[in-house]
């Protein structure tokens, strides 16, 4: 019986410099969107033109890693023509596989790029090895992202029974709602998370300050009332406190991140594809130390996974990163499935 083979680790780049952050410390390969609606991190400020998409596939290339773009996003109804034009384009630049949700998107990639690597978007949410098969079968997708709703035991399972490689999230923040579709958001932006690029874009945020403390909204939503001297994260819905049955807390979800270096063996193990690191839309600095932990983890864990342990350094670092500084299996790890 020939050992697991050893994941990619997919770290995240919503700049150029990121990208070449993620590269030099050790990605095997990145993923970043194009400026406009098509990618479902379209944040303000961040993401690639042309000419840094074709820099960016150099500096990866050169170096050994792969460039994944992201075209993660729905077509519009009314024209789908730009997600079209940007999966050419994907294939014009140099990018190596795309990660992609619509079927639409698909089937013209089937059509126009038969060479081109599909890999299936966690927007898709495919949670079964049917779903994945299905999207193999009529796409030729070869890699499917899993959303972070599946149980360890799920994982395997699904990896025994599909032909199609398997990545799931390593690090970074959680979603409780159907990922990139949220309606909670939507409802209190009037913006799809879709292809607007976050679930709480900057001009909804609101911050302001009065006796009762430092107050978080989106838009006439109240999130949260922080104490002055209380750390603040980026205000989300699903992460904020309410009052319910006259007990104030986190009704839906806590701040804190998703972290699986307890279980990486495990995952290995199971014959798990890649892992990927969440956060485009987070800082270089971000990208370059988180993806040095997960690449000491991963070569530590695939070639002794008798002997392997979580570093406290590594723990230290990723808990500066994390999410309220708090650290969770999240569905890996449900004992009331």
């Amino acid at each position: 019986m020939s050992p697991p083979r050893k994941p990619q680790l997919v770290c995240p780049a919503g700049s150029l410099r990121a990208l070449q952050c993620a590269v030099d410390a050790g990605a095997d390969a990145v993923y970043l969107g194009l400026k406009d609606a098509t990618n479902a991190r379209n944040f303000a400020g961040l993401n690639f033109d042309d000419a840094q998409v074709q820099a960016g596939v150099a500096h990866a290339h050169a170096r050994g890693a792969q460039v994944l773009m992201a075209l993660n996003t729905f077509a519009a109804a009314r024209d789908p023509s730009p997600w079209f034009r940007a999966a050419d384009k994907a294939v014009a630049l140099g990018a190596d596989a795309l990660i992609v949700a619509d079927t639409a998107v698909m089937a013209w990639c089937r059509r126009r790029h038969p060479q081109l690597r599909l890999h299936l978007s966690v927007q898709a949410s495919a949670t079964s090895h049917a779903a994945i098969e299905f999207y193999r079968e009529r796409y030729g997708i070869q890699r499917a992202v899993l959303p972070r709703v599946l149980t360890l035991q799920q994982v395997a399972q699904v990896i025994e029974r599909t032909e199609v490689d398997i990545e799931v999230f390593g690090f970074g923040s959680l979603c409780v709602m159907v990922e990139g579709r949220c309606a909670l958001s939507s409802w209190a932006t009037g913006c799809s998370p879709n292809n607007a690029g976050v679930c709480s874009p900057a001009s909804a945020v609101r911050w302001s300050e009065d006796a009762r403390g430092v107050q978080a909204r989106l838009n006439d939503v109240l999130i949260d009332v922080y104490a002055p001297d209380e750390a603040r994260g980026y205000p989300t819905l699903c992460k904020g406190r309410f009052v319910v049955d006259g007990r104030r807390g986190y009704a839906l979800e806590e701040p804190t991140s998703l972290n699986t270096l307890d279980v990486l063996p495990q995952l290995i193990g199971m014959g798990v594809a890649a892992i990927k690191i969440e956060g485009r839309q987070r800082s270089a600095a971000y990208v370059e130390q988180v993806t040095r932990v997960w690449r000491a983890a991963i070569d530590r864990a695939a070639v002794a996974p008798e002997r392997y342990q979580v570093a406290p350094e590594w723990s230290h670092t990723l808990a500066r990163h994390a999410e309220g500084q708090q650290h969770t299996l999240g569905a890996y790890d449900r004992p009331w499935r």
